[in-house]
C-alpha cells in the first residue's frame, strides 16, 4: 500500500485528469485504477474536485465581446453575398428573417466567452495542481524531520546506546565527533551539532568506518555542516571494537584512506 500513497501523492492522478500526461501514462494511470480501489477513488474525487471549482469560477462573457463578434460577422456576411450576387444571377425570393444569422453568432459568440473561461480555468488549475505538488513536497519534508527528532529522541532515551567520543589525530588534532551506537539495535547515529570537523569540499566526503577484528567496515558517509544541529543516522552494524572518520573522495571509498584519518575511538 505504500507504493499505492506514493503513486497517489506523485500528482500524476490530477494531471491524468487535466488531459496534460503521455499516451504511456494515462495507459499506466487507467491500469492502476482498475487494479487499486484507492487509485480509483481518488480520480473520482479529483474530477469532482475540478467540476466544482469549474462551476464556482465560471465567468461571464463581457457584452462588449458579443457586439464586436456580431457586427464582424455582420460584415463578413455581406460581402459573402455580394460576392455571390456578382458570380451568378440569383432568382427573386422574398427576403428570409435575419434570424438564423443572428443566432450563428449568438452560439459563436457564447462558444468563444466558454473557451475564454476554460482557459482561465484550466489556467488557475494548473497552479492548483503546483500548489498541491508543493504541500506534498513540503509534507514529505516535515516527515523526514520528524522521523529524525524520533530517532535522536530514541538514542537519548534508549539505554542500549553507548556513547563514544572520537578525538582528532595527528592529522587534525582539533577534530572531534560523538558517535552512538547500540549493539542491541545494530543502529548507528553521529552527533552533527557536536561535532568539529574540518570543513570538506565538493569532491570529498568524510567517511565513517566501524573496526571489527582488526578489519574497517564502511558506515556511510557526510559532510561537514557546522549549520546542523541534527544527529544523523549511519549504516547498520552489531559488532565494533572502534569507530574512526577518514576523508574520502565523494562518494566514498571500498577502503579507509589511513593518511587521511582525522578522529578514532575506542570502548
Amino acid at each position: 500500500m505504500e507504493e499505492v500513497k506514493a503513486y497517489i501523492e506523485s500528482g500524476i492522478l490530477e494531471l491524468y485528469v487535466l488531459g496534460d500526461v503521455t499516451p504511456a501514462e494515462r495507459l499506466e494511470v487507467e491500469a492502476m485504477a482498475v487494479k487499486y480501489t484507492a487509485v480509483k477513488d481518488e480520480l473520482a474525487a479529483i474530477e469532482k474536485s475540478l467540476e466544482l471549482y469549474a462551476k464556482a469560477n465560471e465567468i461571464a462573457p463581457a457584452d462588449t465581446q458579443r457586439e464586436i463578434i456580431l457586427n464582424r460577422l455582420d460584415y463578413v456576411l455581406v460581402n459573402e453575398q455580394s460576392y455571390k450576387n456578382e458570380a451568378k444571377v440569383l432568382p427573386l425570393v422574398k427576403p428570409q428573417s435575419n434570424f438564423y444569422k443572428y443566432a450563428f453568432a449568438a452560439s459563436l459568440a457564447l462558444l468563444i466567452a466558454s473557451v475564454i473561461a476554460l482557459l482561465n480555468v484550466y489556467g488557475r488549475l494548473k497552479e492548483t495542481t503546483n500548489l498541491v505538488a508543493s504541500l506534498q513536497n513540503q509534507n514529505h519534508e516535515i516527515a523526514s524531520t520528524v522521523s529524525l527528532k524520533d530517532g535522536e529522541i530514541e538514542v537519548l532515551r534508549d539505554p542500549s546506546f553507548k556513547l563514544l567520543k572520537l578525538q582528532g589525530t595527528q592529522k587534525s588534532p582539533a577534530a572531534a565527533i560523538t558517535v552512538a551506537w547500540s549493539p542491541v539495535k545494530k543502529k548507528v547515529w553521529i552527533d552533527m551539532a557536536t561535532a568539529k570537523m574540518p570543513s570538506n569540499d565538493k569532491e570529498h566526503q568524510y567517511q565513517l568506518w566501524a573496526l571489527v577484528a582488526g578489519k574497517p567496515v564502511d558506515l556511510g558517509v557526510f559532510d561537514s555542516d557546522t549549520t546542523s544541529k541534527d544527529m544523523k543516522e549511519m549504516k547498520s552494524i552489531t559488532l565494533a571494537d572502534a569507530f574512526a572518520v577518514t576523508l574520502e573522495k565523494r562518494g566514498g571509498s571500498p577502503t579507509p584512506s589511513m593518511d587521511e584519518m582525522m578522529v578514532i575511538g575506542k570502548f
